[in-house]
């Protein structure tokens, strides 16, 4: 695996310290030795990283940096570590799921996740911790700064925990409950959102039918005849197709006149308000528990 390369502001987005601090601790308490490139910009790597999200942990607990810069970098690590796992502290979950990405640490991961999931219960867990993260994984890849072994290693132990959640639910329909078809557009791979959706419609006693990934739209017809919805349920992450989201669910919408199409995910900021009526969107997780909390009334 090749050595990741951060700038200060990367830095800065993951550990939540200011690049003016992280210049200001670089230069009073050689903290951090960053190295440069030949333009002299400075750079830094998954060590520093590490090492200032550990930093970041003693100080968001209350230990002042003139202590810390005191500290060898075993004795950080460690009192970063205890502090980890014993504390709730979401931010503080949130770093410590960052370095079991950086480091590729299942045990690391394993440890917070677990620990979340006895506290809160696992779709808090999924809501609190999990999708804050996720969105701190979209950041590093937006500027370069996580590699595909990452992302695809951490992506894939969230992926399993939902799987094997959704199998632990009963199956049983409950009173009033509603058919939901889920699937993944063309081109659509990234189906952790999907998947949570799934256990929420699952857990309230819903029928799911989940088609996944890169599913055509005739796929999605061909469902429909065989199994009667009243939903379908998409997710539009990036731009998946050569078509707007807009054309896309225009399209959608005329094939699916009957059926309330429902639409998460990222792209549903790009989404026209004017769209037809059988077009429902939902930005938030909280907004599609609600939506299908209110079915079960």
């Amino acid at each position: 695996m090749r050595e990741m390369q951060y700038s200060i502001k990367d830095l800065e987005k993951l550990s939540s310290i200011k690049a003016h601090t992280i210049r200001i601790w670089e230069k009073r308490y050689q903290i951090i030795k960053p190295d440069r490139t030949e333009t002299n910009i400075r750079f830094y790597d998954d060590e520093d990283l590490k090492h200032l999200l550990n930093i970041s942990v003693l100080v968001q607990n209350g230990i002042k940096i003139s202590h810390i810069a005191k500290l060898n970098s075993n004795e950080i690590k460690e009192k970063a570590f205890f502090l980890l796992q014993n504390n709730n502290d979401s931010d503080n979950q949130i770093k410590n799921l960052i370095l079991s990405m950086v480091e590729i640490n299942e045990a690391k991961f394993e440890k917070t996740f677990s620990k979340s999931i006895l506290n809160i219960g696992f779709e808090k867990t999924m809501i609190q911790l999990i999708y804050p993260f996720l969105k701190q994984i979209g950041i590093m890849w937006q500027t370069g700064s996580i590699n595909p072994a990452q992302e695809h290693f951490i992506s894939g132990l969230i992926r399993q925990k939902l799987i094997v959640s959704i199998d632990g639910l009963q199956t049983i329909p409950q009173k009033n409950s509603k058919r939901f078809i889920l699937f993944l557009p063309e081109g659509e791979i990234h189906e952790l959102g999907l998947l949570f959706y799934y256990y929420l419609l699952k857990s309230r006693g819903h029928e799911v039918l989940y088609l996944g990934q890169s599913t055509p739209v005739n796929s999605v017809e061909q469902s429909c005849q065989i199994w009667a919805a009243d939903y379908i349920l998409l997710f539009a992450i990036t731009s998946f197709s050569g078509i707007s989201i807009n054309k896309y669910l225009q399209d959608l919408s005329g094939k699916f006149i009957s059926k309330k199409i429902l639409v998460a995910g990222n792209q549903v900021e790009e989404i026209s308000v004017t769209l037809l009526s059988n077009i429902q969107t939902f930005g938030y997780a909280s907004e599609f528990i609600s939506f299908i909390d209110s079915l079960n009334q």
